[in-house]
């Protein structure tokens, strides 16, 4: 079997010649669509043509009797290592503003803020974070911007979820604030004020699908895992998180780990309007999450329409 990574290109015609190209020419049978919009309607209407090649898209919703069978969608719960990284900035803002610089308004990205707040508020509620939008996966002016307009405005923790953290980071180390990371670790490039930051594993996912495949096995047309699964983890607590600090980390780690749950009820928007009633908890699995359209209590910005 012969696994190929579709690589990343912007336009609509291009995105679903190359995937025919990997299947005739390279003679692809599983094929990874790894970009955010692939999914509808490029990796479908290829799937539809090609019965016998796999295709499984990062994100998206796979839906039972919609959907092809040979295709799928997998993702991980990278929320949970959010919330931790707030419970590590809580514990050492001492101006009790955090900041986010966040790409695109989807669903995966406000679950990721809105952890992130979560986990920060859990250690003290009058902490608010500050999120300031790009509107791109890759702009590396705007995040310079972004990152040091939210340090004049007295953050002293950053957070991102942007395609590369670097820029962030590096301002961020630069203006002499700490950071949480994304992605993959970015301790090196912020030696003094790293603190940690959820990272993905993806050999995970990728291994179960390429083993699916290998041996025969159904398609896993809708994967998802978390902190529990190791589908992420965490960055190792950087030298600037205090230890007490790190012992808050390791006890909410530990809860992720488990399974539990963070958005439970009553929780409120940052307009003050109910998005989960009082005794109703959303576990991770729950595909609700998937829908996410709003940002908590105690994040101070607006999502672009």
């Amino acid at each position: 079997m012969k696994v190929v990574e579709e690589e990343k290109v912007p336009e609509t015609v291009a995105v679903q010649k190359t995937m025919e190209t990997m299947i005739n020419q390279d003679k692809a049978t599983l094929i990874f669509a790894t970009s955010f919009g692939y999914f509808d309607p490029h990796m479908l209407r290829i799937a539809e043509k090609y019965p016998k090649v796999r295709f499984a898209h990062g994100g998206g919703m796979w839906t039972e009797g919609k959907h092809p069978r040979n295709a799928g969608s997998y993702f991980g719960y990278i929320d949970g290592g959010q919330y931790v990284s707030g419970v590590i900035a809580g514990h050492m803002s001492k101006s009790k503003r955090l900041g986010f610089v966040a790409a695109k308004p989807i669903p995966q990205v406000l679950r990721n803020i809105n952890a992130f707040t979560m986990g920060a508020r859990s250690v003290d509620p009058s902490i608010t974070t500050r999120v300031i939008f790009t509107g791109d996966w890759s702009m590396p002016v705007k995040e310079a911007e972004a990152t040091n307009s939210l340090i004049d405005q007295g953050v002293n923790v950053v957070n991102c979820h942007v395609d590369g953290p670097k820029v962030v980071i590096e301002t961020a180390e630069k203006r002499g604030i700490m950071s949480c990371g994304y992605h993959a670790s970015q301790a090196a490039l912020a030696p003094k004020g790293y603190l940690t930051g959820a990272e993905w594993d993806w050999a995970t996912p990728y291994g179960m699908l390429v083993e699916a495949a290998r041996s025969g096995k159904p398609h896993l047309n809708f994967l998802r895992g978390g902190l529990k699964e190791g589908f992420v983890k965490m960055s190792a607590w950087g030298a600037a998180a205090s230890p007490k600090a790190r012992q808050a980390g390791d006890a909410a780690l530990a809860s992720m780990k488990k399974g539990d749950s963070i958005f439970k009820g009553p929780l409120k928007d940052n307009k003050g309007g109910t998005v989960i009633p009082a005794g109703t908890t959303l576990e991770m699995t729950n595909v609700e999450l998937e829908k996410m359209n709003y940002l908590v209590e105690g994040v101070l910005g607006s999502i672009p329409s």
